[in-house]
């Protein structure tokens, strides 16, 4: 996705991600999220949290295992190879800033922009075990916003069905930008910064800023922008005012995230279905070794195949997706020639998987080990990374309350 250098400048590089402690994790997990949460290490500034708040969103009546799952959750990021060293990792109820960031968002924040939310019917149907008419349920998404906006994260990863949630976070930092953004002085303001970019560089951004209002010209527009980033003299504050003068707009109080698509293995379920704790289908994270090899071995394979010498095709066969994941080129090519063939059956195709299996899950098993033995390590971790998060998050809301006027104490 191309960045749009107004809401996500160069200089910043911060991630922002988390999930929901509602019970261990699972391959899926492993797979579509954890290993890319775990190969961004090394080129953005990422904050991973666990989204606590949003769990009693849908999960308010089971309390009691709250903070089992939550640690539990923990140790599973850090087995997958999340490094604290690299990320910040916290709690979300323990950075309470996303509480007051809520709220202020929660005044322009029109109800309707809620309402409208794909996900919010379509659980409020799916999920008919709970009673999901609350306002915590319906201000998900806001919250959400909240998580984002906090970190003024210039990325947030998702796959492409969670696009539009991203996309709401746009339009409520634009909304509050809107709002709260322009002050008496902006413009005035504006002009005393362009002075600091000289007044060559001065006389290039007015002419763009006229060329842009005349024929809106996205080149224009990006024109402008690179040249407002190459002004070693200003701040990041400058730059963002800048970009506001020129879009007509106010100040960037709040920049907008962009989407980051990342791309995730669709894992398959033990049986062919999407792997979900609601369909009783998981492999865990750090599952028993003799319970990964007996529903391996008893997977459900082609339905055609119901005698040995039949001929099978992998392409129907819910086993073969994994195949796919897990196993070397010579070994899918030898899948594909003996299951057409008939050349072995089902059991004897699925013993290279479940090799491929433990392996993975004795390596898993082993960066877990030291977490698992000692509690007191994964609190340490999560205890640095609220502190740095509350950090970040208290810079922030200085801005954000000096916007809405809530400093005069």
């Amino acid at each position: 996705m191309k960045q749009d250098m107004s809401s996500a400048t160069e200089e910043n590089r911060r991630v922002l991600s988390g999930m929901r402690p509602t019970g261990k994790l699972h391959l899926g997990h492993y797979h579509g999220v954890l290993k890319n949460w775990v190969g961004m290490q090394g080129q953005y500034e990422c904050f991973y949290f666990v989204a606590d708040w949003h769990a009693l969103t849908t999960h308010y009546e089971s309390p009691d295992t709250l903070g089992r799952y939550v640690w539990e959750m923990v140790i599973d990021w850090l087995a997958a190879g999340v490094d604290p060293e690299h990320a910040t990792l916290f709690v979300q109820s323990r950075v309470p800033e996303h509480a007051e960031l809520h709220l202020l968002l929660s005044m322009v924040t029109p109800l309707g922009w809620l309402e409208r939310v794909p996900s919010f019917k379509d659980q409020q149907q799916r999920i008919r075990d709970r009673d999901l008419s609350t306002y915590g349920f319906l201000g998900y998404p806001l919250l959400q916003a909240a998580d984002i906006l906090m970190y003024r994260a210039a990325h947030v990863p998702v796959g492409e069905d969670q696009v539009p949630h991203v996309e709401l976070t746009r339009e409520i930092a634009r909304r509050f930008n809107f709002h709260f953004g322009r002050d008496a002085n902006f413009e005035k303001d504006a002009e005393q910064s362009l002075e600091r970019m000289g007044k060559q560089a001065a006389g290039t951004f007015r002419r763009l800023k006229q060329a842009l209002g005349e024929t809106g010209d996205r080149s224009v527009h990006d024109r402008a922008l690179e040249l407002i980033q190459d002004q070693q003299s200003l701040s990041t504050d400058q730059k963002q005012q800048l970009m506001g003068y020129l879009e007509g707009r106010g100040k960037a109080i709040l920049p907008e995230p962009e989407a980051l698509l990342t791309e995730a293995a669709r894992l398959p379920g033990l049986d062919g279905q999407k792997m979900s704790k609601s369909y009783d289908n998981i492999i865990a994270m750090r599952d028993d070794p003799g319970r990964v090899e007996q529903v391996v071995r008893v997977m459900p394979t082609d339905p055609a195949r119901v005698r040995l010498s039949d001929p099978g095709e992998p392409d129907k066969c819910p086993v073969w997706p994994l195949h796919r994941i897990y196993s070397d080129d010579e070994t899918r090519q030898w899948v594909q020639t003996g299951c057409r063939s008939a050349a072995f059956g089902c059991l004897e195709c699925k013993k290279p998987l479940i090799r491929s299996l433990l392996r993975e899950q004795e390596e898993i098993m082993q960066r877990a080990g030291p977490y698992e033995r000692n509690g007191n390590l994964v609190r340490e971790v999560v205890e640095q990374g609220i502190a740095n998060a509350r950090k970040a998050a208290q810079e922030t809301l200085e801005v954000v309350r000096d916007a809405v006027g809530t400093r005069y104490l």
